[in-house]
């Protein structure tokens, strides 16, 4: 630990009480009359060049006034935050639509535009989804239409371009001979749009290599829940009807870290995904 001197800290004080008056628009009356003190008080405190620092109780008050924390203003982080506000900016939880066409997820990936974006789907990723399967998927979405699922992963593909460097998918090998299969999510799906889209699926592996790299996974070896990681900034955690969103620096490199494990856990690399694929493709009947 650094020992501050008390002039030094006092000094601190002062500035920082003076530059946050401003931001707040609060003169020495009203940051009086907010703390419950007398305008000298908040004079002494301002005086240039003098060793008083204020009692726990008017650090705190001149704190709250202001809406930064007590330690911000003693010098004892460089956070201005208070602790409840930043724990809330860390981790927020947003209601998440049905479809792709959800506002906040293409909120997130115009934010994210030039980073990295790592990504684990729900069932298959969004950015891949032929027409046909968005229309079988989402037709009765409340509130978005199929048309607005589309047009979303369009723009999304639009950011493999010149915005965006790198998009890494990693996808359950058993959610796609799930759905090569017919069986359990996508029961009911022709035989027609599911070979069609696993052939999609294998084109653009094959064609936006390296921009976007596929790997799959083997879910029975290694578990993950659906999850996007935006850049360095921030990471989504999706659970159905709402997002999990944290920027916390820790909290989001945990999350790279997770995406980094799947990766190396892959059984299929990018580069043999269009192959696999297009095997898996010919498994597919034609009822």
């Amino acid at each position: 630990m650094t020992f501050m001197d008390k002039r030094d800290r006092a000094e601190i004080f002062r500035t920082r009480l003076s530059a946050q008056m401003a931001v707040a628009g609060l003169n020495r009356s009203s940051l009086a009359r907010a703390t419950g003190v007398d305008r000298s008080t908040v004079a002494q405190m301002l005086e240039k060049g003098a060793a008083r620092l204020p009692n726990a109780h008017l650090a705190a008050e001149c704190a709250r006034a202001l809406g930064v924390s007590s330690d911000w203003l003693l010098g004892l982080t460089d956070r201005p935050e208070r602790p409840g506000d930043v724990l809330a900016a860390a981790m927020t939880i947003t209601e998440a639509a049905r479809s792709m066409a959800d506002a906040q997820l293409n909120a997130w990936h115009r934010e994210a535009a030039g980073a990295k974006i790592r990504h684990v789907p729900a069932t298959l990723p969004d950015i891949l989804k032929t027409e046909a399967m968005m229309n079988w998927e989402y037709h009765r979405a409340l509130g978005r239409t199929a048309e607005q699922a589309i047009g979303a992963s369009q723009d999304r593909l639009g950011l493999l371009g010149d915005e965006m460097s790198d998009y890494e998918i990693a996808v359950s090998m058993g959610e796609l001979r799930a759905l090569a299969a017919g069986a359990g999510y996508y029961r009911g799906l022709d035989a027609a749009t599911r070979r069609d889209q696993i052939d999609s699926m294998a084109r653009a592996a094959s064609e936006l290599f390296p921009s976007l790299r596929l790997y799959l996974y083997d879910a029975r070896r290694v578990f993950s829940a659906p999850v996007t990681v935006f850049g360095r900034f921030l990471g989504v955690v999706y659970i159905g009807r709402i997002y999990l969103a944290f920027r916390s620096r820790d909290r989001v490199r945990s999350l790279t870290e997770h995406f980094d494990g799947l990766i190396r856990e892959a059984e299929v690399d990018a580069r043999d995904v269009p192959a696999w694929l297009t095997a898996l493709a010919d498994e597919v009947g034609n009822a």
